[in-house]
């Protein structure tokens, strides 16, 4: 087995014969979050990172190059749920925190357990379409990812972004076309998705990529906000 460091501080990929798995060093030795593989390697514990479970390790694998670093920002996360994706974020953030955003509240529970382990995670019951809801508890983040499965999924990240994100930060949305129209082409959702951000929020997409190999009629957008 080799194991290497990739393009983002903290994400490393191990290459066998017949396949390459992304991976981050478990901040809780000993604990898997949702199933994944635990492997040893000089030392170290590490995680596997399931891109059909993540959509952020299926972007990578897919080959988005504009993916931004997560180690050193303070993120809010839109549509958390049981935290597999949050939580290998938490085991590369060296400083930092994610306000983790999730409106069921079953769900919630889940996701609260995970968070009294892993204390960079902070749990907050609330829908992501009224950002006003949550405004006293985040304060300005360097970086919003978005994973929900709504209609209106641009003008809920753009009003999170408006209240939240700093001038030169990041934003990462996943984009599920079949739950904004299903009478429409993939490809002719995701563009109006990004008239949305452009045209009504100001945000500039920096990249935007089928992620079909892991989540059929998904895309991921990375973002700026200028």
């Amino acid at each position: 087995m080799k194991i290497s460091k990739t393009r983002i501080d903290g994400l490393f990929q191990l290459k066998t014969d017949d396949k390459s798995r992304l991976m981050t060093k478990n901040k809780i030795p000993g604990y898997s979050v949702y199933g994944e593989q635990l492997i040893s390697i000089g030392g170290e514990e590490y995680r596997v990172w399931d891109p059909y479970r993540s959509k952020y390790a299926a972007a990578f694998l897919s080959g988005v190059q504009k993916l931004p670093q997560i180690y050193d920002k303070r993120i809010l996360y839109l549509g958390v749920s049981t935290g597999t994706t949050s939580s290998h974020f938490s085991d590369i953030l060296e400083k930092g925190i994610i306000f983790g955003i999730e409106f069921s509240a079953k769900v919630m529970r889940k996701f609260f357990r995970l968070t009294e382990q892993r204390l960079n995670l902070i749990p907050i019951l609330a829908d992501a379409r009224r950002p006003e809801d949550y405004s006293s508890f985040v304060f300005e983040v360097d970086m919003i990812y978005q994973d929900i499965a709504q209609p209106e999924q641009a003008l809920i990240f753009g009003r999170n972004a408006q209240e939240f994100l700093k001038f030169g930060g990041d934003g990462i949305l996943t984009i599920k076309s079949q739950s904004i129209d299903v009478s429409l082409e993939p490809d002719e959702v995701f563009k109006n998705q990004i008239k949305v951000l452009e045209k009504d929020f100001g945000l500039k997409v920096v990249e935007s990529r089928s992620i079909d190999a892991f989540e059929k009629k998904h895309a991921v957008i990375i973002l700026k906000k200028p």
